[in-house]
């Protein structure tokens, strides 16, 4: 079989859920790049989508007998302004299809052309916020974080009008979900609650089955993406990620990271880092995110109260305490996070050291300070566990082998600091390495972790934006690889040295943009 057999839930909903819609051909589309691996997955010949006939579909020009193309309606709250009207505006839900093991994948052209829900836009998208979309979600699925996937990025062969004439391309994406909170908010802004109440049984039954006979769904639904929200929103924050437009159009019900826009890892790390050129209050800044998340979820509360129960009284009520519940669930997970990348054991008892919250909190304030570097700042620590430095050593850089002082060397290197942020750098790796597990066996585990929850490689935004501008003069060796490189961010290959590097000054990228 060439291609999977579609086969469209969402498209059996009623037509005031979305636009029936074909994608919009294309000039002379190309091949950029094809995810095998995900091609795989979902039941794509891979040789077929290379030929002529197969890269026809992925830019949209032929559309399979048995998909339904549709644009999904939605609404949304755009940095907490309401707007009662979005939608897929250049976007087609081609349909859905059914890997293996029979979870529901949706297959989405991004890019494919104007829609009733454009809203003045042309409907396509140009090869830059293609190439960034995917790098990025392939480099966050390396990373163990929930999100779509790319499946293939294909040149339309025709000019998208920006700031300047730009080369066109179309994403096509997979993801368990396109539904939005945005979705909910579409029929509540309309007051359409049998639509309401048909888009939550839906939803249920497409995500969380294991609710079906819960004795209040509307909660456990609640309750459910909540708990998924958290745990995505701990990933996120543990990496060092800014999503850059929390806006609940862009935040979906499944728990998987959506919607690439003006997004980045941070080098240098700073708490309230913004990176998107139209975020100009920090709403969205990396410390934001989790009460940001919270906010969402309150504003998926309202679309369900009146689901959850007839009494407005009642329901308010219920779901004030689940929203209550959010910081709680989403601080569970950063601790468990943040305690595999320091090597700390959570469950020992008694617990020897400072809580892990205040180890991470005292590193991030030396780590603002020094402008030490994100990632490397962690990887260097974990390569310092993995060193098996002693405590007294720290203290007096005496009797250190070679290895060893390298990797001292290379932590403290990361931080840009004066005699006193050092001695109190030096103060915490002592009180840090004093909450490592002294058991032989259980610190080796430990460091086990440490290298595998801190990668060496992120995509960073220079190594980014040089790949985009080598895309644009049709030159993909540079996005090859550094597509290959984010791909396996634990790595020590040194065929990917220069991708661990940070930025020189000059090359520093401070602002990320929408591609719209």
């Amino acid at each position: 079989m060439l291609i999977p057999e579609f086969d469209n839930s969402f498209a059996r909903l009623p037509e005031v859920f979305f636009a029936r819609q074909a994608p919009v051909p294309v000039a002379n589309p190309a091949l950029v790049c094809l995810n095998h691996a995900v091609a795989k997955q979902i039941g794509f010949d891979a040789k077929f989508l290379t030929s002529p006939d197969g890269i026809a579909l992925l830019a949209g020009n032929h559309v399979p007998g048995d998909a339904a193309p549709l644009a999904m309606a939605y609404a949304g709250h755009q940095f907490g302004g309401w707007v009662p009207q979005l939608g897929d505006g250049r976007a087609i839900l081609l349909g859905e299809v059914l890997e293996s093991g029979g979870t529901r994948f949706d297959v989405q052209l991004k890019g494919a052309g104007r829609t009733p829900f454009s809203r003045g836009g042309d409907g396509r998208a140009w090869l830059g916020p293609v190439m960034r979309e995917y790098l990025l979600s392939e480099a966050m699925h390396a990373l163990g974080v929930p999100t779509t996937r790319a499946l293939a990025a294909v040149t339309t062969g025709e000019t998208v009008y920006r700031e300047s004439a730009l080369p066109g391309a179309v994403l096509v994406r997979i993801a368990r979900s396109h539904i939005r909170v945005g979705t909910f908010e579409y029929f509540l802004g309309r007051g359409m609650q049998d639509e309401l109440q048909t888009l939550l049984d839906y939803a249920i039954a497409r995500f969380y089955p294991d609710i079906a006979d819960a004795d209040n769904k509307a909660i456990a639904f609640l309750d459910a993406v909540s708990e998924r929200t958290a745990q995505l929103i701990a990933k996120w924050q543990c990496i060092g990620f800014i999503h850059g437009v929390m806006n609940t159009d862009n935040m979906n019900v499944s728990g998987e990271t959506i919607d690439y826009g003006p997004c980045a890892f941070m080098d240098e790390y700073s708490a309230g880092k913004v990176f998107s050129s139209i975020d100009v209050k920090g709403r969205y800044a990396y410390r934001n995110q989790p009460g940001i998340a919270q906010w969402n979820m309150a504003v998926l509360a309202q679309c369900l109260l009146s689901q959850i129960n007839e009494d407005q009284e009642l329901a308010v009520a219920a779901a004030q305490k689940s929203i209550d519940a959010f910081p709680a669930r989403y601080e569970s997970y950063y601790q468990v996070g943040m305690a595999k990348k320091l090597g700390v054991d959570l469950n020992e008892n008694p617990p020897r050291a400072q809580p892990i919250s205040d180890l991470s909190n005292e590193l991030f304030e030396l780590m603002e300070r020094g402008n030490a570097d994100f990632p490397l700042t962690f990887r260097h620590l974990a390569e310092l566990a993995a060193a098996q430095i002693r405590i007294d050593q720290v203290k007096t850089q005496d009797n250190l082998n070679q290895q060893q002082q390298s990797a001292l060397n290379d932590f403290l290197s990361q931080f840009h600091s004066n005699a006193n942020l050092q001695n109190e750098l030096i103060e915490w790796t002592v009180h840090w390495m004093s909450s490592l597990p002294e058991d032989t066996a259980k610190r080796q585990h430990a460091v086990t972790g440490m290298l595998a929850s801190n990668p060496t490689i992120i995509p960073r935004n220079h190594q980014i934006e040089q790949a985009i501008a080598a895309g644009c003069d049709e030159n993909y060796a540079p996005f090859l690889e550094l597509l290959d490189a984010v791909k396996n961010p634990y790595s020590d290959d040194p065929r990917f040295a220069d991708y661990r590097l940070p930025p020189e000054a000059d090359q520093r990228v401070t602002q990320t943009f929408c591609g719209t």
